[in-house]
């Protein structure tokens, strides 16, 4: 009874194993690319997991009865054997010689189950352990940088805009800091209604500094992105702090990851709780894309110092969201990708006494190759009532009267237009070298902002801010980054001459 047991188990072992070690290349030698990309590819790769848990399982069950039977079958012989002579026990007993095949079998099928065990090792190694079944991928970015600063900065770790330089008070600064380095996490989920659901959270220590020993390097941790994505073969759905996706470049810089270049010149970056839906076409209309969302951003920035206390701002005050949609034209290429878009936003916004204020704002956005290994990229917009998003130079001091400022300066300041932009020009050597240079600009009417200044007198107020770097890349290896970089800073005063500082830095970086 057992050698046919043992033969059909060696039979499906045998024929599970080449499958397992045929079915990879036959994916990748397939002519029929994945429509869904890396997407599909992980599904096939989950469902193939289940697959060789499932498997698993049953060749345990197997090896079990396959035991008890060599005991059970043990159990006779000894019963058996007392009652016979001993040269008939040696001659005529035929049980032996099964046990002789059963131990060969026995053999065979512990080499194939060494086999599957290898080769579900091997996946494990690929696959972060989580509670969850599902599949969990760890992502991030050791970030070492080292700096020096000439003129005064708003931050001399990241320095987004210069400020007054004061009497008696040095004019240098040199550090080094590993607060912008990086941790993601990455869930791939169950497919529900249809899609595929996955979910990403990303921290940085650029939180905030502690009180005590060692506090320049001990930032607090900061959420970046904590989002849940519901795809579709051409819809998705996204909810969470997620990043504003009517204005998706970044300039590239190892020196500026916490907090993008430009976040104070021209670039509309801050990461803000969303609700989005984005429509993909096909057929002729494939290049294009659809987005539109409901944001909550911070109208103003909170310049009462209170890290307990969460008032409404003025646009949760309104009782509306800011409503944000972008139309882009695509094309997906790893050499030169196209990309070009059109946004519009609204932000009703609620001040004291009852104040409104209608904030708005159009967003250009593009990428796309100028000539072989380069490419051009950045962003222009212009509005009202967007402090918020980034883009314009804010004081770096707190008011001399919070209850005056959020009563009357804040509203008068998101009535003052904005208008700002940044563009990138990337030459790429080889896929090891890089060089990069950029400028941008962000600002308020000057003769606006003269106006409300009589508000807050003790609140400096930048009208301007300009800044231009350029930097390069090494990466002798995938996961190894160096790089090195040179910025300056321009910012300009509602009166008196412009304010000037600069940065030299170094970055050394390890992506895993």
């Amino acid at each position: 009874m057992t050698a046919p047991l043992h033969h059909t188990i060696r039979i499906g072992l045998t024929l599970l194993c080449g499958a397992l070690l045929i079915e990879p290349p036959a994916l990748a030698q397939s002519g029929a690319a994945p429509q869904n990309g890396p997407t599909e590819l992980n599904a096939k790769i989950e469902l193939l997991t289940k697959s060789l848990q499932q498997t698993q399982v049953e060749l345990a069950e197997s090896r079990t009865e396959i035991q008890q039977l060599r005991t059970a079958l043990e159990e006779v012989l000894r019963r058996i054997q007392p009652a016979a002579a001993p040269g008939e026990a040696a001659s005529a007993n035929p049980l032996p010689q099964p046990r002789v095949q059963e131990s060969a079998a026995a053999q065979i099928s512990q080499d194939d189950w060494d086999l599957l065990n290898g080769k579900v090792e091997e996946q494990r190694q690929t696959k972060v352990e989580s509670a969850s079944k599902f599949r969990l991928k760890l992502s991030g970015l050791a970030l070492f940088n080292a700096f020096s600063t000439t003129g005064q900065v708003d931050n001399l770790d990241l320095p987004s805009f210069a400020v007054p330089t004061l009497p008696g008070y040095s004019q240098r600064g040199t550090g080094a800091s590993v607060r912008q380095s990086t941790i993601g996490l990455t869930g791939y989920g169950p497919v529900v209604f249809g899609a595929r659901t996955s979910a990403d959270l990303h921290l940085d220590f650029y939180g905030g500094l502690p009180a005590g020993y060692a506090s320049a390097s001990s930032g607090i941790a900061h959420i970046r992105l904590a989002r849940i994505r519901f795809d579709w073969e051409n819809t998705s759905a996204v909810a969470g702090l997620d990043y504003p996706f009517f204005s998706p470049n970044l300039p590239t810089s190892y020196m500026s990851i916490a907090i993008p270049a430009f976040a104070s010149a021209g670039n509309l970056w801050a990461w803000t709780p969303t609700i989005r839906v984005e429509q993909r076409f096909t057929g002729a209309l494939s290049p294009f894309k659809l987005e539109a969302g409901l944001l909550d951003p911070s109208a103003e920035v909170n310049n009462v110092s209170n890290t307990n206390l969460r008032l409404p701002n003025a646009t949760e005050s309104s009782r509306q969201p800011t409503y944000a949609v972008r139309f882009s034209a695509n094309r997906k290429s790893e050499e030169s990708p196209i990309s070009v878009g059109v946004s519009g936003l609204y932000s009703a916004q609620r001040y004291f006494g009852g104040y409104n204020v209608s904030g708005w704002a159009g967003i250009l956005d593009w990428k796309f190759p100028l000539l072989p290994r380069t490419e051009l990229s950045g962003q222009f917009f212009t509005g009202k009532g967007i402090d918020g998003f980034g883009g314009a130079p804010l004081s770096p001091y707190p008011p001399a009267n919070a209850v005056i400022y959020n009563a009357f300066t804040a509203r008068f300041l998101a009535d003052v237009g904005v208008i700002g932009g940044w563009s990138q020009f990337k030459f790429k050597l080889n896929a090891r070298n890089e060089f990069n240079a950029a400028a941008g600009t962000g600002g308020r009417n000057s003769a606006e902002l003269r106006q409300i200044v009589m508000y807050s007198p003790g609140n400096l107020i930048p009208a301007r801010n300009e800044m231009f770097f350029v930097n390069y890349i090494f990466k002798p290896r995938s996961d190894l980054v160096f790089s090195t970089e040179y910025r300056r800073f321009r910012t300009y005063e509602v009166q008196g001459g412009p304010d000037v500082a600069g940065q030299v830095g170094l970055a050394v970086g390890f992506l895993f």
